[in-house]
């Protein structure tokens, strides 16, 4: 796609060291590439390694930047990703982030030729005046939809709001001026609230969200009007500043995240040794399978459960009957097989029709086969964007940080329907996830579900609709001088 401005940008990026961050923003870089603009995409040196291939038409426009990955105490020797540690060091990696600060101020200060923009993320709070010094104009762009931004709150607030109680973050805020049941669950957020190790890097979430949305001259959502109509609305009132809607990032199947292990590849390339074997192993499985029977239970690689909730997930896809294929990941930093969180005999007694497979896998053309007939997710926002872009139903079951919120918006669209838990707790029962599951995929009384699911995918899915996005947005960065 040809560039529609006659002003090249440089637009250097930088993202939050979680892959769930690292990968949206890589596709924003891509959409910048291909309209003629120069792109500085800035991570740590096993972060730019993790990345897929740049497409050889676009690697002379996409230049990865490598900052060594700062040394903290606390932290595992190569852990410079969220994926690498388990949840309660996330605050030691936000130290090693904030120690960033520094060499990315020089870059700014000193790279060829100036850049017009920095787009950056929630965790960087401290980048905006950085960016002020130098010149640079300064997009935040949020990988949280419209809904949660807006429960978070505008940043006036949020840079004078006194310590909470758990319970605050279980009612609709007050300046949520319509009806609705979108807020957390107990169990969703006291860990935030209550741990006491929660701010070893001395400035909390809530202040990074604020201070980085606050020292913004942009604020960029992956969503769209269509799809959170209300919220993306309040969103701009509560900012008050431009707020810009990108579309959702769709997954492309000419150029996407995932290799694409499902269609012909170069089987002599030594790299590819792992992906041949799920290209034979798993896709032989699916193939197998009728269509819209299949259960696709993935939980994200930072999210992790505890061994009773794992034995009462399994025993809910036993007793549901249906197929199903399980990603069941090892919590990070754990050195256990992760088989042996099942419960005792399962593997055998669900043989005939289950899958549990514990390494990576290629999620995009998962979702995309026409055996899959619903998602058991943890509802991440890119798994969802990637799951609606084939028009897949969602069985909703948040764990952590934005899922909540997220499970609370998707349910009240009926695209999907929330296994019941107990709101303080977070505990739940193997029948109530198998009777969820039943109803979602295979009752008659789920058909809305999806039908409204299948219905997405002319918003999640559509290529010309979300090119649209992409085309205004780049449109305001060319044509914006702040």
């Amino acid at each position: 796609m040809e560039n529609s401005s006659s002003r090249v940008l440089h637009v250097v990026m930088f993202p939050w060291l979680a892959m769930g961050h690292l990968i949206p923003f890589l596709k924003l870089s891509k959409c910048l590439a291909k309209r003629g603009h120069l792109v500085s995409f800035i991570s740590t040196p096993r972060n730019l390694e993790r990345l897929p291939k740049i497409p050889s038409d676009l690697a002379p426009l996409i230049r990865l930047i490598s900052f060594p990955f700062p040394k903290v105490e606390n932290l595992p020797d190569q852990a410079e990703s969220s994926m690498d540690i388990p949840y309660t060091k996330a605050q030691f990696l936000k130290i090693a982030f904030d120690l960033l600060e520094l060499p990315l101020a020089s870059f700014l200060e000193n790279t060829s030729p100036k850049p017009d923009w920095i787009i950056y993320d929630y965790a960087s709070h401290w980048l905006p005046e950085i960016a002020t010094k130098v010149g640079i104009s300064k997009a935040y762009f949020s990988l949280f939809t419209a809904a949660m931004m807006c429960f978070t709150g505008p940043p006036s607030i949020l840079l004078n709001r006194e310590e909470e109680d758990v319970e605050d973050f279980t009612i609709v805020p007050n300046w949520i001026p319509f009806e609705t049941n979108v807020c957390f669950h107990h169990y969703e957020i006291s860990h935030y609230v209550e741990s006491s190790e929660g701010n070893e890097s001395g400035t909390s979430d809530v202040i990074r969200f604020a201070m980085s949305v606050d020292g913004s001259d942009l604020v960029l959502f992956r969503t769209c009007i269509e799809l959170e109509p209300e919220w993306f609305n309040l969103v701009c009132d509560l900012y008050k500043k431009p707020v810009i809607e990108i579309g959702v990032l769709p997954p492309q199947l000419d150029d996407d995240e995932n290799i694409p292990v499902f269609s012909p590849i170069d089987k002599t390339n030594p790299d590819l040794t792992r992906v041949v074997f799920l290209e034979s192993n798993i896709k032989d499985w699916l193939d197998k399978q009728s269509a819209n029977s299949v259960v696709y239970v993935a939980l994200g690689t930072e999210a992790s459960l505890r061994k009773e909730q794992v034995h009462e997930l399994a025993y809910g896809l036993e007793k549901c009957g249906l197929p199903f294929f399980w990603v069941l990941r090892k919590p990070p930093g754990s050195t256990k097989d992760v088989l042996e969180m099942l419960p005792n005999g399962f593997m055998d007694r669900v043989s005939d029709h289950g899958f549990v497979y514990t390494e990576w896998v290629p999620q995009v053309e998962i979702l995309r086969h026409p055996s899959i007939g619903g998602f058991l997710t943890h509802c991440g926002w890119n798994s969802v964007v990637e799951a609606l872009s084939f028009g897949k139903v969602l069985i909703l079951f948040p764990i952590m940080n934005d899922q909540g919120l997220n499970a609370r918006v998707l349910q009240g669209k009926k695209v999907g329907l929330e296994i019941p838990r107990n709101p303080k707790d977070g505990s739940f029962t193997s029948g109530a996830v198998a009777e969820t599951l039943q109803f979602v995929v295979v009752s008659d009384e789920g058909e809305e579900l999806r039908g409204n699911a299948r219905d997405m995918r002319s918003l999640f899915g559509d290529e010309d609709r979300n090119n649209s996005y992409i085309d205004s947005f780049v449109g305001y960065l060319a044509e914006t001088d702040i």
